[in-house]
């Protein structure tokens, strides 16, 4: 200080602490839009889809690269663009899915599916850009967008992949103008063999990716202050990428510090009333209170940052609160003494007779660095009532997490790897009354020394 001033000196730290400040925040802010970014780019870029396209992740391989996704059920996704398609029809045939789309910022915009307007019967969507409010043709499902890309996936629920091939098949998405005679809907398979991931970007890439997809959505009234902060980073609407020395350096730091933050607010969440049993580490995995990412008198800065920076997507189905329909998630990342779960250690879990799932239930250990599924050389990453588990005398079933399979157990063993740490979800699709009222309770994953 300079008696009761900065000096002139301190001036330039404190407007570089400022500005690293700001851009820590606003790397938590940009989480959801940029990992949509990402995949979309992926989709885009690697994979050579189109808006019109579909992408079917269906075997593990496929799944690999997408932020904790579920090793039971195959993906369908699509990632349209607006602004190049003008209003989109999705045709969905009748079957046994669940889905939907969602904006650019992950706020689910419809349900398709069992638990949509279409009650599995199928049915015509049609997506309005957010400049065409008053656009409502006869015979559709109107789906009013917020932003101008769109996410739109589906999982097809039926056991049987026969079935679920040919319901894929008969999806179809094409420009609104073009419904006279569309282009056939293609289905595409991620290639094989190419390491791919969908998630947020590390150092000053995160933050091209950000410029990129600000400069097509629309600036959400609540954003406002954030681009603000931005444009002192280099970064506006309307304008190149053009981040100098200076500001590329804090960018570079508020990435890492950022994501230190993000991890940190994912994985040792201190949200109130955020464990499902008050003596167990397993959490919610979704703390946001509805899809709009809204609360009363506020929106959902940091549980909104906590879900999107380790996992994608997100719909009311799974955060149901009625029995018997939508799903359930319950995360963990400890062990039952508070420590990281680690890939180089052996772990035993034991899931009690009758899970509350009406469909199935399936527990997934993902990689925490990618938040993707462990790429392990078993080439398996989850367990579920859907394989053929050894179970207990009362109906119980002990399952086994390590870098080799105890003896007799390798039914029930999902393979770790020393030297990296790991975390899992539990699923239940059609949680029932005794997920809700606790009556049913699993324990804490513990370490077998």
């Amino acid at each position: 200080m300079d008696g009761e001033l900065p000096s002139k000196e301190s001036l330039p730290l404190l407007f570089d602490e400022m500005d690293l400040q700001q851009a820590t925040q606003c790397y938590l802010w940009g989480l959801p839009l940029v990992s949509s970014a990402q995949w979309q780019h992926i989709q885009y870029d690697t994979f050579k889809a189109t808006s019109n396209d579909l992408i079917f992740y269906n075997s593990y391989n496929d799944r690999l690269g997408i932020l904790t996704g579920n090793a039971t059920t195959p993906y369908i996704i699509s990632f349209i663009d607006l602004a190049k398609n003008g209003p989109t029809v999705i045709e969905m045939p009748a079957g046994h899915t669940a889905g939907g789309l969602g904006d650019a910022w992950q706020r689910e915009q419809a349900v398709i599916g069992e638990m949509g307007p279409d009650k599995g019967k199928g049915g015509k969507y049609i997506l309005v850009p957010p400049t065409m409010k008053d656009f409502k043709p006869a015979g559709y499902f109107i789906v009013p967008c917020t932003t101008v890309n769109m996410f739109f996936g589906f999982r097809a629920l039926d056991p049987d992949p026969k079935t679920t091939e040919i319901l894929v098949k008969q999806v179809r998405i094409y420009p609104y103008a073009d419904r006279a005679n569309p282009t056939p809907t293609r289905v595409i398979s991620p290639p094989a063999g190419k390491k791919w991931y969908g998630i947020q970007p590390t150092g000053i890439a995160y933050w091209q990716r950000l410029h990129a997809v600000l400069q097509n959505e629309p600036v959400q009234d609540r954003d406002r202050f954030f681009m603000a902060w931005l444009k002192n980073l280099g970064i506006e609407k309307g304008k190149p990428f053009n981040a100098d020395e200076r500001q590329r350096k804090i960018l570079i730091s508020a990435a890492q510090k950022g994501q230190q933050m993000a991890m940190a607010n994912s994985f040792a969440k201190r949200f109130k009333d955020v464990k499902h049993w008050p003596d167990k580490k397993w959490d919610y995995v979704m703390v946001m209170k509805d899809p709009s990412q809204r609360a009363d008198n506020y929106d959902e800065f940091f549980e909104r940052s906590s879900y999107f920076y380790e996992a994608i997507t997100y719909s009311k189905a799974m955060i149901t609160k009625i029995p018997n329909v939508g799903q359930a998630y319950l995360g963990s990342y400890f062990d039952s003494t508070g420590n990281w779960l680690d890939g180089g250690k052996n772990y035993t879990l034991n899931i009690p007779a009758n899970p509350p799932a009406v469909n199935f239930w399936s527990i997934t250990v993902y990689d925490i660095a990618t938040r993707c599924l462990i790429d392990n050389a078993q080439k398996n990453a989850d367990l579920s009532s859907r394989k053929d588990l050894v179970k207990n005398a009362d109906g119980s079933v002990d399952l086994y997490f390590g870098p080799k399979a105890p003896a007799g157990k390798e039914k029930n063993w999902v393979q770790t790897l020393p030297g990296k740490h790991w975390f899992t979800y539990m699923r239940f699709y059609g949680p029932t009354e005794a997920y809700f009222d606790k009556s049913w309770k699993m324990d804490d994953i513990k370490e077998v020394k």
